[in-house]
């Protein structure tokens, strides 16, 4: 790392790695320390070299594949220009979040048009695909410590083979997810209002053309954003089954379920928690979320 400014600046996100804004050879610069899974950083510089010119992200300035404890494994990449869209959304007006909107929906389109064989999580610098150890999301969810009343573990079953049943038809597809499609993971070109960087890799897999779109409608509230982005997805060609956002959300059940499990970790997880609640609580995978398939 030639020319690394010794000040580094703490950065927000990411979970399995540490993030500082530097500057290396004269540029702003984004380090990432790979302290919690050092096997990652490969991966990752893999993924920006797989989509670097098809989606937007950072070009790669120095990687480090082997590291300790002490002395990890590091990703050096550009600073991408931008602010964090979740801001930005705080404030927008309708025109430039319909038009966001527009934008999410092309980013999403690309991601479920790169294409593998078999879904799994990604291993070494080829991007080898380790099968998920699970036989199905029911499986998976019987697994989780999930703190539950018996009468709430037969609904989340129940829950679960509703959300098979919607991917049944799509089981067999399997692309490129980066696993956390929101607008935190997202920056955006205020002046513009265009969409300058996707970041945060660190979750990304190959599994279902839905699930990205599912963790982007997680929380989302906001009809003239979704409007934009399934406008994009319907008129694309990527033959995406309906109803796009409950097939979406039973996509994204896996990851919401696994997160509910930590939900004394953080916010975010505790958010995740008491969705699965009102879910619950309703025996519906929508729970008490605006509906937003009609748009």
């Amino acid at each position: 790392m030639d020319g690394l400014q010794a000040s580094a600046v703490p950065l927000t996100g990411g979970y399995q790695g540490q993030t500082f804004a530097v500057t290396a050879g004269g540029e702003d610069a984004v380090l990432k320390l790979y302290v919690k899974d050092p096997d990652r950083a490969v991966v990752d510089a893999a993924l920006l070299q797989l989509v670097h010119g098809l989606l937007p992200v950072p070009r790669i300035l120095d990687l480090k594949r082997e590291g300790s404890w002490e002395d990890p494994p590091y990703l050096l990449m550009e600073r991408l220009p931008g602010v964090n869209l979740q801001v930005y959304l705080e404030t927008a007006g309708p025109d430039e979040r319909r038009k966001v909107g527009a934008q999410l929906g092309e980013l999403l389109a690309r991601l479920s048009g790169m294409p593998f064989l078999t879904a799994g999580m990604f291993r070494g610098g080829d991007l080898t695909v380790e099968p998920f150890g699970y036989a199905d999301l029911t499986d998976f969810a019987a697994g989780l410590d999930l703190e539950l009343r018996p009468a709430q573990r037969e609904v989340l079953s129940d829950l679960t083979l509703m959300a098979g049943d919607l991917l049944d038809d799509a089981a067999d597809r399997v692309c490129l997810v980066h696993s956390d499609f929101n607008p935190k993971n997202l920056l955006i070109d205020p002046d513009s209002v265009k969409i300058t960087g996707l970041i945060d890799w660190e979750f990304a897999h190959a599994g279902s053309p839905y699930a990205d779109l599912g963790n982007l409608f997680r929380f989302c509230t906001d009809p003239v954003l979704a409007g934009g982005v399934l406008s994009v997805l319907r008129w694309s060609e990527l033959g995406l089954g309906e109803p796009l956002v409950e097939r979406g959300r039973a996509a994204d059940l896996w990851a919401l379920l696994e997160l509910a499990s930590r939900s004394a970790s953080n916010e975010v997880a505790a958010a995740a928690g008491a969705l699965v609640a009102r879910m619950l609580d309703t025996r519906k995978l929508a729970g008490d979320r605006p509906d937003l398939e009609a748009i």
